[in-house]
């Protein structure tokens, strides 16, 4: 059943109405026009420079291709469409199932730039820590936009620090919204998997509506639910595993009987909502007013390890069946984006705006306990909350210049952004230790599943910076073109840094052109890296100990090593060959290095007797180890990206047909040597241990194909899509122990396939479809990694571990 806020749902009815309100009559559907052909505005300020005179390697998603498939997520469609994005789907990962990292040609998600009609999305203000890909970033959240706000996507494959500051390692993906004066769209999406759960459904709208003669407003809404998925299995004994069932589920007439499937293992239980609003007007020819707002709330209830009747975290008073605990994250993000620009007499190009985003975050855990007040525990808590927001001003200014046959543009601007992170901290309940002993022992402290932040963890922090750049692409003549871009930036926490990049693109021939860039970039230490802290309970040798995520600059995260972050810096370089041998055939070859240096990574859990004994003496006493952020780790990713479509008639009709191959690894160059006080205090320290390593360069995977057509015949429309992931790693262990390496696991490739048909009739478009239609599963995780056979599959699966997907949706448009 869809949940709807007030907000969202005026804003979906009233695009409903749009076409009754409408004085004018519908417009004849135009032509879908080739994507070749498409202007693009991302790594570029030449206002007339297409996809195909692109220097560097750019992908245009077309709105059709976002919603070929049957999600309704941005970031899910675009991991389909674009052979380089990964984006797998984790569980039991705390706040992390709320917000979803992606990534690009396997880096961080932290150095993938987000912007929205060209302006920065802000990033937010969760800390993904646990074992998932991207552990340790902060990065956009590309769920938070409506999928039917988006006009396009455009996804720059290269470095693009020296053109847009922090964060553009791995390339920057351009959401533009649509913002036309009239049509509209009106969908309701339904499903559900083939194994029964995880039924969805969503509403969406979208409508321009002229603001005088010379303005437009385009106004988009989506709201849904989602229920969650379950893949998870009963207990079972495995080779080798005892047959003692003191801490299992068991038969006695309080407990769980043995056998029955406990665990939760699958998607979250999701309600969404989102609107956004494009605007633009021209009160005079030569200068006009724009504008975006977006904003979006998701529900989302999500689930940890299920506790036994009998396990000494229970309070069988409370629970005398034993607890599945609840994380309930709000999570409410909002952009705002006010400009002007014009040109001036002299012919100048002028852009000035401000922007504004903001992430809030919280936590509340449900269906649960704090063992240290017993029976006297309540079984809800508010864990705390955080919040990210930015402020930037943005001046842009350039101009077209001509000499001779050589066409230039020349730009320059400059920048200022504010960010500020807030940690809030929870009830009493949901941090505290109420005195409760158990066999005559401390027992564990907070909330389990989610302790809450302690007031200690608390904290406002803010920084500034500012940038200057600038940049000059020239077209000499009809077969060379070339550019060269830089931007200094200082920061008020970490320093400064200056990138640059050159590039070309030179065709001979309209069937044949070489393109290549050359290009520095950074990645700024987050807020949220520097300053987040919390302390959670971990069990060592049957007892409960606080392990604490320090912020860089706690006294104790210095003796321990810790040092003031900076930023992750690089090198890009990439080639590429643009082929077009025969019309309507086009074919590119990128192949790109991009060494990363200093980068910023969450450190091992430092739990041995040695740093247990210095926390306890001079921090806490309960504190059983620390870990913290620091840049220890350089890096290089190689790969290369293909890409081939092409359009040809077959039976009546058209046939669009797209081949797409990412091959990409990433090497370990250098793993910084402990520091000198982490070396007094425990000199077998490991702060990178094999597991982090291996997240880096096996954990998502080494290669993906994709191999798409969309057939169109009359009124009639088919899509098809085979995605094949390669294979993967999952290491175990901080150290290569015999017992460890015996439970590392790399997972063969997987292929999915997706299916879709459609019928236009008048404005009305029926679909059905399924994803996964073949129901393919990843590989099993070997039992000794399963949680006694509960767990059957990887959290780092990057097509899921669901099944086949099946789904229906009727829409109208005018």
């Amino acid at each position: 059943m869809i949940r709807l806020s007030p907000l969202a749902a005026a804003v979906v009815l009233a695009l409903a109405a749009a076409p009754a309100l409408s004085q004018e009559p519908a417009p004849a559907p135009a032509s879908t026009p080739r994507t070749l052909d498409t202007l693009i505005v991302t790594g570029t300020r030449v206002s007339t420079r297409t996809v195909a005179q692109s220097q560097s390697p750019i992908d245009v998603i077309t709105p059709e291709a976002l919603q070929a498939t049957g999600t309704t997520e941005l970031a899910t469609a675009l991991s389909r469409a674009v052979p380089s994005l990964n984006f797998p789907r984790p569980a039991i990962s705390d706040g992390t199932n709320a917000v979803r990292p992606a990534q690009l040609r396997g880096l961080d998600p932290g150095q993938v730039l987000v912007l929205v009609n060209g302006k920065r999305y802000h990033g937010t203000a969760l800390v993904n820590l646990n074992g998932t890909q991207g552990r340790g970033s902060s990065p956009a959240d590309l769920n938070t936009i409506p999928i039917a706000a988006v006009q396009r996507v455009e996804v720059l494959r290269d470095g693009a620090s020296a053109q847009y500051g922090s964060d553009a390692i791995a390339g920057v993906i351009n959401v533009v919204l649509k913002g036309s004066a009239e049509g509209g769209s009106v969908g309701l999406t339904g499903g559900k998997y083939s194994a029964g759960d995880g039924e969805q459904a969503q509403l969406d709208g979208n409508a321009g509506f002229a603001l005088g003669e010379t303005g437009a407003l385009h106004l988009a809404a989506q709201v849904g639910h989602q229920d969650y998925t379950d893949r998870a299995r009963p207990w079972v004994f495995g080779p080798g595993t005892t047959t003692n069932t003191s801490n299992v589920p068991n038969n006695s007439d309080n407990h769980t009987p043995l056998g029955q499937v406990v665990q939760r293992w699958g998607d979250p239980e999701v309600d969404y909502n989102a609107v956004s609003a494009n605007a633009d007007f021209s009160p005079a020819e030569a200068v006009n007013f724009y504008g975006y707002g977006i904003a979006s709330r998701r529900d989302v209830l999500s689930n940890g390890f299920y506790r036994n009747a009998n396990n000494n975290r229970n309070v069988l008073a409370i629970y005398p069946n034993g607890f599945l605990p609840l994380i309930r994250n709000i999570a409410e993000d909002g952009a705002l984006v006010l400009g002007v620009k014009g040109e001036t007499a002299g012919g100048w190009n002028v852009d000035l705006s401000y922007n504004y985003g903001v992430s809030q975050l919280s936590f509340g855990v449900e269906d649960s306990l704090n063992r240290s007040f017993g029976a006297a525990s309540p079984t809800q808590f508010h864990s705390g909350a955080l919040e990210y927001s930015q402020n930037l001003l943005n001046l842009d200014v350039n101009k077209l210049l001509e000499a001779g046959e050589t066409t230039m543009t020349l730009a320059f601007g400059a920048e200022w952004k504010g960010e500020k992170f807030n940690q809030s901290p929870g009830d009493f309940h949901s941090w505290a230790n109420g005195g409760e002993l158990l066999n005559g022992s401390p027992t564990a402290s907070g909330a389990q599943v989610f302790p809450g932040f302690k007031p200690s963890d608390a904290g406002h922090f803010n920084r500034e910076s500012y940038g200057v750049y600038a940049s000059l692409e020239a077209e000499f003549n009809e077969q060379f073109s070339a550019g060269i871009a830089v931007r200094s930036e200082d920061y008020s926490d970490f320093g400064s840094e200056t990138t640059g990049k050159l590039s070309g693109r030179f065709a001979p021939n309209e069937q044949f052109a070489i393109r290549a860039t050359v290009s520095t970039g950074f990645h700024a230490p987050t807020l949220q890296q520097q300053f987040f802290q919390s302390t959670a309970t971990n069990f060592i040798g049957g007892q409960p100990f606080d392990i604490r995520t320090f912020r860089v600059n706690d006294p104790a995260a210095i003796a321990l090593g810790a040092e003031p972050l900076k930023a992750e810096t690089s090198n890009n370089y990439s080639l590429g060959l643009v082929l077009t041998p025969i019309d309507k055939l086009y074919i590119t070859v990128d192949a790109y290095l991009i060494d990363i240096d200093d980068r910023i990574l969450l450190s091992e859990n430092l739990t041995s007797t040695a740093v247990r004994n210095y926390l306890n003496a001079n921090v806490e006493a309960s504190l059983g180890g620390g870990r913290y952020f620091t840049n220890a780790v350089d890096t290089r990713t190689k790969g290369v990206d293909i890409i081939g479509t092409y359009s040809f008639d077959l039976a009546g009709g058209v046939l669009d047909t797209t081949v797409a191959y990412n091959y990409n690894k990433t090497t370990i160059e250098r793993i910084a040597d402990n520091p000198p006080s982490l070396m007094a205090i425990d000199p077998t320290a490991v702060r990178f241990g094999r597991v982090e390593i291996g997240r880096l360069t096996d954990g998502s995977p080494r290669d993906k194909f994709q191999l798409g057509g969309n057939y169109r015949l009359g009124n009639w429309g088919f899509n098809a899509t085979a995605t094949r992931y390669g294979e993967f790693t999952v290491l175990f262990g901080a150290t290569p122990t015999p017992a460890n390496i015996a439970r590392d696991q790399t997972f063969d490739a997987q292929w999915t396939l997706d299916l879709s048909g459609s019928y236009e009739f008048d404005n009305w478009e029926f679909t059905l479809g399924a994803d996964n239609v073949l129901n393919e599963y990843p590989d099993e995780v070997i039992y000794a990694n399963s949680t006694n056979g509960q767990i059957p599959y990887s959290a780092s699966s990057p097509a899921g571990f669901n099944g086949a997907y099946v789904y229906g949706k009727v829409g109208y448009k005018w």
